[in-house]
């Protein structure tokens, strides 16, 4: 591996925290005009304002300088992404500028920039992108159809390089594809680190679905007067960039530089980056072309993951098919029958079976003492679940000294027999090409600046301990192989016990007896004791009277009944690692909906993804989920009642609780109960909690892991 004894990079998380919506100044090839929401009179502006309007800009009317009336197309229904609406053109001097209008909390603001020498005739435009988006469909494979996407993309914006730039589940990016001028060197499959594109940076590629640095060299022009620089800019294409960003493209020989999301279910799932080695701008009606032709993208790459989704599911189910009828107990035997079918079916390189009177081993499998360790630790997990990983030295550090064994492995608790099932893979090597050394993004020095990495020659990383991934659908088949062999681990039991039924009947119905009583009888003082205490606080809130105190005991009887369904769940339920987090939170909003009453229940919209999630990890899910419903109805409508929308979703690795409303919005900070807990609850589960602007009312997001992160 190249530069194993390169000195490390500090952490870049300084970039994260940058103020890029807010950078004080534009690119100069524009102008930008703010004015006054209530009267539309300029305040401020950037650019050559003088030159096109005059030394008396300040204090127009909007409409006046833009020779059109403001008001009205403000009032338009029609907008586009983030809110902002297309203005009439605007001829200056012998020069014809786009209009594009942006709306904030008090500020309308105007960005100019110039229009297209030869606009897009939209006949020809729509043809052209019908042809592309048939292109598309019919391209057998995800990498075909990136290969297309970026020959396309070159066309419609004349860049010498345009690259399909993929995300990782590391937040790391991964090139695709690319189309370039023959003389420019390739960064086909090239990996760039996560910092390159700080966080902040990844949420305003969703916001603003196309962007353009007509030239690397340009001497920003600042907001003026003073007083402006912190003006918000999200929406705003002409936006000054990052000081750093410059350099980053600078130090790649880029003299101008685009790109265009791809946006899959509300998530980035990659950009086409575009690069040019002069100075080349993308006007606005190639931009719009540009991402209405990733919106199509994003679709047939959503179309493309599913089938092969798909695929996967249906070959794993035909194989289940035929193991499974021989899929009996005892497990050794089983195994010792069907471990080749067990092998195939997984893609695993080795099987093998921890159980009480020893290790069986198939395949190519570690050495038994190693087994034993990998078997002891996952006792030490106390799960039921399937476990599976693909960097098994990641979580056991012994395993590093037998990578070519089982660098990867997916195990299976058999409880009935006191067993584990294991499948092994063996060590992946795999050389990763980065463009430039990601370790030596700077120089280790905390007085330093912080500058980005200087040298994007190929740089190989020999990446070594690592197997090939499991994918999801693997282990939902591990399940419900579990499933049949407890369906018939119990079949053969009750087949025992109908054998010894003559000679012990009584003795096994008390024996039964005694133990269904004794579990409903926990149950149910479990039941009774949740029930009091949620009977106490209701009779606490009517004696406390309408305000402050009633407020809160009814938002704590609303927490109590999130964990009481959670107990009720795992009663009735044979898996307790796991829940089913749609199914739960379902019921969870059926019991508000009852306590809240007919005309909150009636408004309610539940829209919820099924996904297995741990329940340490649900129960807290359900207590934000609580918290945000009951945020909703208190703060949304000013007491009255209005529609609430609630919707699960996932994305990898992912999943995201959106609680939307349309009432007024957030209106003020609130730093109650409430608020802390969540505070507390969103530290538990590594996740970020935001609200945007749903036109009109708000959208909360809940965005975390599924499951928590190895230590």
């Amino acid at each position: 591996m190249a530069g194993l004894n390169e000195r490390a990079a500090p952490d870049l998380t300084e970039c994260d925290r940058e103020p890029i919506h807010v950078p004080g100044a534009i690119q100069p090839h524009g102008l930008l005009l703010v004015a006054d929401h209530s009267d539309l009179r300029v305040e401020a502006g950037a650019g050559a304002l003088e030159e096109a309007f005059g030394p008396e800009w300040r204090g127009a009317s909007l409409s006046d300088l833009l020779s059109q009336d403001i008001a009205e197309r403000l009032d338009s229904p029609i907008a586009g992404p983030g809110g902002s609406i297309r203005g009439a053109p605007l001829e200056l001097h012998g020069q014809t500028f786009d209009v594009t209008l942006h709306r904030t909390s008090d500020h309308v603001v105007a960005e100019l920039e110039p229009a297209s020498e030869d606009p897009l005739l939209a006949g020809e435009m729509l043809g052209w992108m019908d042809a592309i988006a048939a292109g598309f469909e019919r391209a057998p494979n995800l990498q075909t159809l990136c290969a297309r996407a970026a020959v396309a993309f070159r066309t419609l914006t004349g860049f010498d390089r345009v690259m399909v730039y993929r995300f990782l589940d590391d937040d790391a990016g991964r090139v695709v594809a690319e189309a370039r001028d023959p003389s420019l060197d390739s960064f086909m499959h090239h990996h760039f680190p996560a910092a390159d594109i700080p966080r902040q940076a990844r949420a305003l590629y969703v916001r603003n679905r196309a962007r353009v640095i007509p030239d690397v060299g340009y001497v920003p022009a600042p907001l003026r007067p003073a007083g402006y620089q912190s003006l918000d800019l999200s929406d705003v294409s002409m936006r000054s960039v990052s000081p750093i960003h410059i350099q980053y493209l600078r130090n790649m020989g880029v003299g101008a530089s685009g790109s265009i999301s791809i946006v899959k279910d509300g998530m980035l799932w990659g950009l086409i980056a575009c690069h040019h080695h002069t100075a080349k701008t993308m006007p606005l009606d190639v931009r719009l072309a540009a991402a209405a032709l990733a919106g199509g993208l994003a679709r047939q790459i959503r179309a493309r993951e599913e089938a092969e989704s798909y695929r996967e599911r249906l070959s794993l189910r035909a194989a289940e098919d035929s193991l499974v009828p021989a899929f009996k107990p005892p497990l050794t035997r089983a195994v010792a029958s069907r471990h080749d079918e067990l092998q195939r079916m997984m893609d695993s390189d080795g099987v093998a079976v921890i159980h009480p009177g020893g290790i069986d081993r198939y395949g190519r499998c570690p050495d038994e003492e190693d087994i034993r360790s990998i078997g002891n630790w996952l006792a030490e997990r106390n799960t039921t679940d399937a476990f599976a990983t693909h960097h098994l030295a990641g979580h056991l550090h012994s395993a590093s000294s037998f990578p070519d064994k089982a660098s990867g492995i997916m195990a299976l608790p058999v409880p009935e027999e006191q067993a584990i099932l294991l499948w092994f893979r063996a060590e992946q090597v795999e050389e990763i090409e980065w463009a430039g050394n990601p370790h030596k993004g700077v120089e280790h020095d905390p007085a330093a600046i912080l500058t980005p990495r200087t040298s994007f020659e190929t740089w190989r990383e020999t990446v070594r301990c690592r197997s090939r991934r499991w994918t999801l659908e693997q282990t939902e088949s591990a399940h419900r192989l579990r499933r049949a062999l407890h369906s018939a681990s119990e079949a053969r039991e009750r087949q025992r016990l109908f054998q010894e039924l003559e000679r012990a009947v009584a003795e096994k119905d008390l024996t039964l007896a005694q133990k269904d009583v004794l579990m409903k009888e926990v149950d149910h003082r479990v039941q009774n004791s949740l029930q009091l205490v949620s009977a106490f606080l209701s009779l606490q809130a009517r004696e406390a009277g309408p305000g402050p105190v009633n407020d809160q005991l009814i938002e704590a009887r609303s927490r109590l009944s999130s964990v009481a369904l959670v107990h009720r769940r795992l009663y009735r339920d044979d898996q307790i690692e796991t829940i089913d987090l749609a199914r739960y939170l379902d019921e969870l909003i059926g019991d508000l909906k009852g306590s809240l009453g007919n005309e909150w229940s009636s408004q309610m919209t539940v829209d919820l993804t099924p996904m297995l999630i741990p329940t340490d990890r649900a129960i807290s899910i359900g207590l934000i989920a609580s918290e945000l419903v009951i945020n909703a109805t208190k703060y949304a409508y000013g007491g009255a009642s209005g529609p609430i929308d609630i919707a699960l979703e996932q994305h990898r690795n992912r999943f995201r609780l959106i609680v939307a409303d349309q009432g007024t919005g957030i209106t003020g900070e609130r730093r109650g109960f409430g608020s802390r807990m969540m505070q507390a609850v969103m530290a538990r589960l590594g996740g970020t909690l935001d609200h945007a602007d749903n036109s009109p009312g708000l959208r909360a997001i809940l965005t975390a892991p599924i499951e928590d992160k190895p230590r």
